[in-house]
């Protein structure tokens, strides 16, 4: 017989952060699928995890869904989801992530991409086809969540503050990268300055790219100070970070920051999150000025970095 499972339906409007939310979720530990058709949902429950698995039966899952999964009728899966329930006692809450049309559309026209509901078509055309099928799950969902002034970063808090209850001991972790010449983080807990690492921004052919690059990783790894560093910073949070979740502390922002935010902090941010997640925590990593345009004369004057070239 199929024991009782906590189960998240997640559905919504596409371009909305579907992808994001399961992401998330998956970060936190929950079994993740996309795109099952629900006919086959009892067969998923009722397939044993692999060897090895046997500690994870508490698993929550999630299941995204929208008008793209095949045989999708809304109508349709709120009875089966009802059926569910009733039948087998699962907890069962579904999520619908909404977004005003016109921030659909610049999202659309932003990445190229082509509403799924209007290949030949203007996305609006899509949107608003989607948002007349989609409409019973919206009416019966047990959590709305309107997208459209949150950013991606807001989006996975708002999924971690609403679904982390099964985990409720572990406070809700950011990584943030900053520049220190665009002022320091509000609400940052930790802040580490990474401005004694070597600076990609002198290099001409770095300049342009971010902490993401690995060639820019490569070139912050050479400083002689980097390993022994960094390396001190990961084990001080594996120790302390245990520490705060046993005080009741919710929520732990650690900011790295450098001059611009744009390369060692960025690098550094995104080494210390995958290092955090290794060791069995979700961090969620955030790069508030990434995306700035490089500024030589800041770097010059904080760093006493080397003179443009005329």
């Amino acid at each position: 017989m199929t024991q009782p499972k906590t189960i998240l339906l997640l559905s919504g409007l596409s371009g909305a952060g579907k992808t994001t939310a399961l992401k998330t979720l998956e970060d936190m530990g929950w079994e993740v699928v996309d795109n099952l058709p629900l006919v086959l949902l009892d067969r998923l429950l009722d397939t044993p995890l692999p060897e090895g698995h046997e500690g994870a039966q508490e698993r929550p899952i999630a299941l995204g869904i929208d008008a793209r999964t095949r045989g999708f009728d809304a109508n349709a899966i709120v009875q089966r989801i009802k059926a569910l329930r009733e039948r087998h006692g699962h907890d069962i809450e579904t999520l619908f992530l909404d977004c005003a049309g016109v921030e659909l559309e610049r999202r659309f026209a932003e990445t190229r991409r082509r509403h799924p509901l209007a290949q030949d078509r203007p996305a609006a055309d899509g949107i608003a086809r989607e948002r007349e099928i989609t409409e019973p799950l919206r009416r019966w969902a047990t959590h709305v969540i309107d997208t459209t002034a949150m950013s991606s970063n807001a989006l996975q808090q708002e999924i971690r503050t609403r679904f982390g209850q099964q985990r409720s001991s572990d406070p809700v972790l950011t990584i943030l990268s900053f520049g220190y010449s665009r002022g320091m983080p509000r609400n940052a807990d930790l802040v580490f300055d990474m401005r004694f690492l070597r600076n990609p921004h002198w290099d001409d052919a770095l300049r342009p790219l971010t902490g993401q690059d690995e060639r820019v990783a490569a070139y912050i790894a050479q400083d002689p100070a980097y390993e022994d560093a960094v390396g001190r910073i990961e084990q001080l949070l594996c120790v302390l970070l245990p520490r705060y979740a046993e005080g009741g502390k919710a929520y732990i922002t650690i900011a790295f920051g450098c001059t611009g935010g744009r390369h060692r902090s960025v690098h550094v941010a995104e080494r210390i999150a995958s290092h955090l997640q290794d060791a069995g925590f979700s961090p969620t990593v955030s790069h508030r000025n990434m995306e700035s345009a490089p500024q030589d004369a800041l770097e010059k004057r904080r760093t006493g970095g080397p003179k443009a070239k005329s």
